[in-house]
């Protein structure tokens, strides 16, 4: 089983846990993940879910539940500021279907990938996109699901993540990459200046993508289970990774993911949300937490804004010291501070030009209406 097969398990396991799927619909899940009820035993076996393969095989003759969409409000799609469409491009003979929003008073914008959660291109995805825009800049969310059709083509959200998990992580990269492209070859779009941000297995995709495109200036992941390890020291984004204290089943990869940042000397910082679980950010969810998903907007301090800022007067190649241990860190933050806890800063021209990019977009961040 594959690292990204475990993790749609164990997302489905934690909803199931917490109260947010029912048991029959839960058991339906794995049976589709599986193959069919006799691997669904096993499989749920493996989960630690006792079961009886009478109940599974019931649970696999149920209908999948209708796959509604809660329609996306927080910036319309007429909404004056924004140009908003359907766009496609290539990889190889794939078409690739994928969703741009553009600001309308900013010609050349800074790009920004979002990589959507485990069920496709869904409208809420398409609204984070069109907040970006409102924001200031040229978004684009491509579906991970074009090679298939699209994620119009499923009615059952199982099936798309099924789908999703079962792709081989470089093929999603490969796509993602080539949304980068499309981006950069955008007359609407700085060539220069694009990141990515996504969320859940979206955030995990945007930890692979950064170890794998260094032209990327920005990677905001969030509760995104980690890449490979090995490849952390590839990153040259600057990082803003956020999460819910209440995940249990990315949280316990954080700390592997901070001691492989600080060794490889990426400029970083890791916010964790008390009183929020996986998902927090979807505000179309039952998992939704509005104070965490609205902090998210402006989640360093002037003081600290202060310390990112200095990031640009490094000098020199290499790795420097921890930011907590530093001396203008110590001017920056007090030793209870919290939001540069753990951040260690990289002095070349690409780190430091990335941790500029980090807070400028926090800063459009906070006025988009996100979360």
């Amino acid at each position: 089983m594959t690292d990204l097969e475990r993790y749609i398990l164990d997302e489905w396991t934690e909803d199931y846990r917490e109260g947010h799927v029912a048991r029959r619909e839960f058991l339906r899940r794995v049976v589709v993940f599986s193959g069919g009820a006799a691997a669904g035993v096993l499989t749920l076996a493996s989960l630690g879910i006792p079961v009886s393969a009478e109940e599974v095989a019931a649970a696999a003759s149920a209908p999948a539940p209708l796959r509604a969409q809660t329609a996306a409000a927080t910036v319309p799609a007429d909404d004056p500021a924004v140009e908003a469409r359907a766009v496609s491009f290539s990889l190889g003979e794939t078409a690739i279907q994928a969703y741009l929003a553009l600001p309308k008073r900013t010609p050349k914008a800074s790009g920004v990938i979002i990589v959507h959660e485990n069920r496709g291109l869904v409208e809420h995805l398409k609204d984070v996109a069109r907040r970006l825009a409102k924001a200031g800049y040229a978004a684009l969310a491509p579906d991970l699901l074009s090679p298939q059709g699209g994620a119009g083509k499923f009615t059952d959200s199982a099936q798309a993540a099924t789908v999703l998990s079962q792709t081989p992580p470089a093929q999603h990269v490969a796509l993602l990459n080539a949304g980068v492209r499309y981006l950069q070859g955008s007359p609407s779009v700085r060539a220069d200046r694009v990141g990515t941000m996504g969320f859940c297995f979206g955030g995990g995709m945007v930890w692979r993508l950064a170890t794998q495109n260094p032209d990327l200036r920005a990677a905001v992941p969030f509760y995104g289970p980690n890449p490979p390890l090995e490849d952390v020291s590839k990153i040259r984004a600057a990082v803003l990774a956020f999460y819910g204290a209440t995940d249990s089943f990315v949280n316990p990869g954080i700390a592997a993911m901070r001691e492989a940042l600080d060794r490889a000397g990426v400029t970083y910082e890791m916010k964790i949300y008390d009183g929020a679980g996986h998902a927090f950010f979807n505000d179309t969810g039952d998992r939704y937490a509005a104070a965490a998903a609205k902090a998210t907007r402006g989640p360093i301090s002037r003081r600290s804004t202060r310390g990112w800022s200095a990031l640009r007067r490094g000098r020199g190649a290499g790795r420097t010291p921890p930011i907590r241990n530093s001396r203008s860190a110590r001017r920056c933050w007090p030793a209870t501070a919290p939001s540069m806890r753990g951040a260690t800063s990289r002095t070349r021209p690409t780190g430091w030009r990335s941790a500029r990019s980090v807070w400028r977009f926090i800063r459009r961040w906070r006025t988009a209406g996100g979360g």
